[in-house]
């Protein structure tokens, strides 16, 4: 893979309401990442860059909704999401005050 650090790997947290209620129902932490990530890349950066331990990492592929603009119809780009568990006693501090 070419991405060179933990950053590129995790683009940013999903603060949705659905992702709140999974978070606070199962410890479930849903992120936007690298497209070319796979289950262990976003496990090691999700547990340097948060100082946690991941219990589980589910990926979800998502496809780029079709948009028009005047008469020209183009296409979001493709995306990918990951939905981590952390460990029962563990908690990330930008899930808990939202």
């Amino acid at each position: 893979m070419i991405t060179s650090t933990y950053y590129d790997i995790i683009r940013y947290p999903i603060l949705t309401e659905k992702s709140m209620l999974a978070y606070q129902m199962a410890r479930q932490c849903t992120f936007t990442v690298d497209r070319m990530a796979n289950k262990v890349e976003i496990r090691k950066a999700v547990e340097s860059l948060f100082k946690v331990k991941v219990d589980d990492v589910q990926t979800i592929r998502t496809k780029g909704k079709k948009k028009r603009v005047g008469k020209t119809i183009g296409k979001r780009a493709d995306g990918k999401k990951a939905i981590v568990t952390l460990k029962p006693d563990q908690k990330i501090e930008i899930f808990e005050g939202v």
